[in-house]
């Protein structure tokens, strides 16, 4: 590989200029306020780590108070704890991480250090927990509310609590305290697999699979024959058996197979697939026009052939990129379109819909199970004063937590913003998106903005986040089997790391690379596939 200088140097002009547009994780001063925070009507949860950092890995021990007396109200010099006992607890989130308002994941434990199942406020029992502090979200609540309206039309959707949080002393603002997504008989109510399921009925159910980014823990899983990458969720990849890898691996080749069929003569994608779940995961994405859907933090789960063992789609996962909020800012506000076609709209991300969400939503079967069920609930859960009651009921409980909020983080409303207006804005939004749909969902098949995705191209996508630290991922398609190298480069032209060298099958393809032991600056990778090269460039900061 040679560069000259005066290519490099248009290259990084280039890039340069790519990076001055703003995107969301980008937005907004970094400014905190400070905040006397004395009580509250929302419960109260106090972090001590005495003194160490919250980082992305490792977890760290720390302590946890969570004060929570109902309608008696919460005060900090309150010693009757819900829960007071070590956690550990650990930075959440991929392009949120950016924030100035930190996400948590949490587990509670004993003085051992051993996993505590523990019933908080007002949910189950459990030891894995979210911190979600909404930031990007002026009106605090878009989570909360997605997360509502699956749970009243039958669809699992985890259980929120909000709350105030108090770190090391320094008031951080509201949250919304989550559970994770989780097999148990009280979320995802499939069956347990142990280490002797290893055959027979026991070994087809339950799984937990996810369609993701790569960064975070736990994220190991497989390519399908069709390129997809499913992740492991449950079992874990660490306890998955290499019999239980196989049974899922298998299942989802002949599910992409059943999909991939013409279903004018074969239609036995309904016999592994549960199309009543899809459909609502399809109008509750719809709905809140979630900019991730179908493509990142997108579950699915399988339980025993004995228990229905159709692939379930759902639950639906962070919303907080929904109903009118987006990454990039020209999609702000948009109420039109749908979600499923996103490869129409940005075919240049690396993270796209599966090609079976992309045919089954255009396919006419679905739609007229779609438009059914879309006029059943528009008379229930989906009515707008349905909605806009939901909307009130959340503002009325946040109170004055959401004064002191925008007070400790005074860059999020610019001026003039108001969250009374942010409210007004999100209500005008959902009766635009409302309007939309109706007058749209009869027309999935006759106008279908999408034909059946394919990988019928050589291509490289632009790595994701760029500029990145330590980590970052390559997402790349190829049209068929062959040898293929991905080599990152330096500069001067020096490879740095081979991330690929091997013979792949035909798809779409996702690699990550640490460069945690790479100075920062301007890098280059490549691929490579028989004659044919793509290079493109990134950029690490440290």
């Amino acid at each position: 590989m040679i560069l000259t200088s005066h290519n490099f140097a248009k290259s990084v002009l280039i890039l340069l200029l790519g990076f001055c547009a703003i995107t969301r994780a980008q937005k907004g001063p970094v400014s905190e306020g400070h905040v006397d925070f004395l009580e509250s009507h929302l419960p109260i949860i106090i972090i001590d780590t005495n003194g160490r950092e919250i980082v992305d890995s490792p977890r760290i021990v720390a302590g946890m108070k969570v004060i929570d007396n109902g309608d008696a109200g919460n005060k900090m010099t309150d010693t009757n704890y819900a829960y007071d006992g070590r956690i550990e607890i650990e930075l959440r989130g991929s392009s949120s991480s950016r924030y100035p308002k930190k996400q948590y994941r949490l587990e509670t434990q004993d003085e051992n250090g051993e996993n505590l199942n523990v019933k908080l406020l007002g949910m189950p029992k459990e030891n894995d927990w979210i911190l979600y502090g909404p930031y990007d979200d002026e009106s605090l609540i878009r989570n909360a509310l997605a997360y509502k309206w699956s749970n009243e039309i039958g669809r699992y959707a985890a259980r929120t609590a909000f709350c105030e949080v108090v770190l090391n002393d320094d008031y951080r603002g509201v949250y919304l305290f989550v559970e994770k997504i989780k097999r148990d008989k009280n979320r995802i109510d499939i069956a347990r697999l142990d280490e002797d399921d290893v055959a027979g009925d026991s070994l087809t159910g339950g799984y937990i699979l996810k369609i993701d980014k790569r960064a975070g823990e736990n994220n190991d899983g497989w390519h399908s024959a069709n390129g997809i990458f499913y992740q492991y969720d449950y079992p874990k990849p660490g306890d998955i058996l290499p019999q239980q890898q196989d049974y899922i691996q298998q299942f989802m080749n002949s599910f992409e197979s059943a999909m991939s069929a013409d279903w004018t003569a074969d239609q036995s994608f309904l016999d592994v697939l549960d199309i009543d779940s899809a459909v609502d995961h399809f109008l509750l994405n719809e709905l809140c026009k979630n900019v991730d859907a179908y493509r990142i933090s997108a579950f699915m789960y399988k339980n025993r052939d004995d228990k229905n063992g159709r692939l379930v789609l759902g639950p639906i996962w962070d919303m907080n990129l929904s109903m009118g909020k987006a990454w990039f800012r020209d999609d702000d506000g948009v109420y039109e379109g749908w979600q499923v076609d996103y490869r129409l709209h940005r075919p240049s991300d690396g993270l796209q819909p599966p090609f079976w969400w992309e045919k089954l939503a255009h396919d006419p079967i679905f739609e007229s199970l779609a438009q059914a069920r879309w006029n059943e609930l528009r008379r229930t859960t989906f009515q707008q004063d349905s909605l806009f009651a939901d909307i009130d009921s959340f503002v009325a409980l946040l109170g004055d937590a959401v004064d002191r909020n925008f007070e400790k983080w005074p860059g999020v409303l610019k001026d003039g913003e108001t969250f009374e207006a942010k409210i007004v804005e999100l209500k005008q939004w959902l009766i635009n998106r409302l309007a939309w749909v109706d007058a749209h969902l009869d027309n999935l098949v006759s106008n279908a903005e999408m034909s059946v995705a394919s990988v019928s191209e050589f291509s490289l996508a632009q790595n994701y986040p760029n500029p990145f630290n330590p980590e970052t991922t390559i997402v790349f398609s190829i049209p068929s089997p062959g040898f293929v190298r991905l080599d990152v480069y330096d500069v001067i032209g020096r490879r740095v790391a081979a991330l690929v060298n091997e013979k792949l099958q035909t798809g779409e393809h996702v690699v990550s690379w640490d460069a945690g032991h790479s100075p920062s600056g301007f890098y280059f990778y490549t691929l490579r596939l028989k004659d044919q090269l793509l290079t493109r460039q990134m950029l690490l900061l440290k």
